[in-house]
């Protein structure tokens, strides 16, 4: 009886494919990395010294690259952004002003939608900044300043899809943007500025004084109230505690729902003739209103508490938050 044919998977060592493309594209890396030398000093200063911004372009996988590298660069201190240079030839060019630096990726250096751009940047004066796979290629003899991203092979066994040659220019591109951060001193809190909407945008951005109840909203009572008074404070401010405050609004103790348990822990407690400042905690955790949101979540956990008072200099209550507040902003 015949066997029945082999199917084209089980003829393919899936495993070993995946990892000859890293060890490929880890020796495309390599070979670029060692070529890191005045020519990208030359490129880092260039873009330095510029007023306008940087307009990265380049067609099919290459036009994928320049749009991640524009990205990284405007997300790290360096005004940039993504052209397509089909399209600029047809009115886009129009975006270029006379003070931007392009930067154009073409692994051939002959890219025709490329190579039709140059007359036109050159008479309006931007400077050029070529990445390519070819130093002795059209585009890379126009450019000021040309980087060198050639890698020994594809790890496309057919050496026709850009693979290696793709992530080298990316991770050149990425060492630019990287070299001009630290050389403009960017900060985390630059990075937030640009990512508002972002996890670390909030965590960096976000201040108490964003998030904390104001007003008629925050949980109070006076030091001579009884324990049922605070009790309908808190019932109707829903923050599960109440501050306990002077004739002047400074903050005198706090009580929430953890003391409550405990209170009626005690059978001789009488809810409405004891006297607030008998049962509150005196000297709460509290905090200001400039401190970061971040920090009152830090707070909560490490003191074990769902809310916060907040204080201002003269230490009397001007909000109050709790756990459910960070959760809502996305704090935590």
């Amino acid at each position: 009886m015949a066997s029945s044919p082999t199917s084209p998977t089980e003829a393919v060592d899936f495993a070993h494919s995946g990892r000859r493309a890293f060890a490929v594209e880890t020796r495309g890396l390599e070979a670029v990395a060692a070529r890191i030398d005045g020519a990208f000093s030359s490129a880092c200063a260039l873009i330095l010294a510029g007023t306008g911004r940087v307009v990265c372009t380049g067609m099919g996988k290459s036009g994928h690259v320049a749009r991640k590298i524009a990205a990284t660069l405007a997300s790290t201190g360096t005004p940039a952004f993504y052209m397509h240079p089909g399209e600029a030839g047809h009115g886009d060019l129009g975006m270029v002003t006379d003070a931007d630096i392009v930067l154009a990726i073409s692994y051939s250096g002959e890219s025709d939608e490329i190579l039709t751009l140059l007359p036109a940047l050159k008479r309006q004066g931007n400077q050029l900044l070529a990445m390519t796979g070819r130093p002795g290629s059209t585009l890379a003899a126009a450019a000021d300043v040309h980087l060198d991203v050639s890698v020994p092979e594809e790890a496309c066994p057919l050496h026709l899809a850009p693979t290696a040659s793709t992530t080298a220019t990316m991770a050149m591109g990425d060492a630019l943007a990287v070299a001009l951060l630290e050389a403009r001193g960017f900060t985390a809190d630059d990075f937030a500025r640009s990512h508002p909407a972002g996890a670390l945008g909030r965590r960096l951005l976000l201040h108490i004084g964003d998030v904390m109840h104001t007003g008629e909203e925050v949980p109070r009572v006076s030091g001579d109230a009884s324990l049922g008074d605070a009790l309908l404070e808190m019932s109707r401010k829903r923050l599960g505690v109440t501050a306990v405050v002077d004739d002047d609004g400074v903050l005198l103790g706090l009580y929430t729902d953890g003391d409550l348990r405990r209170t009626l822990g005690d059978r001789s407690v009488d809810v409405h003739a004891t006297p607030i400042a008998d049962v509150m905690t005196r000297n709460p955790v509290t905090i200001d209103s400039d401190a970061l949101a971040v920090e009152a979540a830090r707070l909560m956990e490490t003191r074990k508490i769902n809310a916060l008072l907040v204080l201002d200099a003269g230490r009397r209550v001007v909000g109050a938050l709790n756990v459910h507040d960070l959760l809502r902003a996305r704090v935590v």
